[in-house]
C-alpha cells in the first residue's frame, strides 16, 4: 500500500484537494501578474516595485509561493513513489527515493524562505 512509503499520513483525497486548490491559486496569481504586465507594457523597475507594495499583493504573492511549493511537493512525491521503485530501479530504489525526497524537501524549503524574504524584505 502506498501509505507506507512516506506520505506523512496524508490521504489521496487530501493530496488531490491540495493539488486542485493550489492550482486555482496559481492560476489566479498568474492571471493577475499577466494583467499587470499587459496593462503596463513599458513598466519600469520602480513601477514594478510599487505594484508589490500593497499588503494584499504581498499576501497574494506568498499564497502563490506556498501553493507552488505544495503543488510541487505532492507532484514530486507522486512521481518518485511511482517511478523510483525496486521493480524499476533495483534494490537501492528505496534509499534513492529517500535521498531524492530529502533533496526536494530542502530545495522547496529554501525556495519558500528565499521567496518570502524577497517579498517582505523591503
Amino acid at each position: 500500500m502506498v501509505t507506507a512509503v512516506t506520505n506523512f499520513g496524508r490521504s489521496g483525497l487530501y493530496d488531490w484537494l491540495v493539488q486542485r486548490v493550489s492550482g486555482v491559486v496559481l492560476l489566479a496569481y498568474f492571471i493577475f501578474i499577466g494583467a499587470v504586465v499587459v496593462a503596463n507594457p513599458d513598466m519600469s523597475y520602480q513601477e514594478w516595485r510599487t505594484t508589490f507594495e500593497p499588503t494584499w499583493v504581498r499576501v497574494f504573492s506568498v499564497a502563490a509561493l506556498l501553493s507552488l511549493a505544495a503543488h510541487a511537493w505532492i507532484g514530486l512525491w507522486c512521481t518518485l513513489t511511482d517511478y523510483v521503485t525496486p521493480r524499476m530501479m533495483g534494490a537501492k530504489a528505496n534509499l534513492l527515493r529517500g535521498v531524492l525526497t530529502c533533496v526536494c524537501a530542502v530545495a522547496l524549503f529554501t525556495y519558500v524562505v528565499w521567496g518570502i524574504s524577497i517579498i517582505w524584505g523591503s
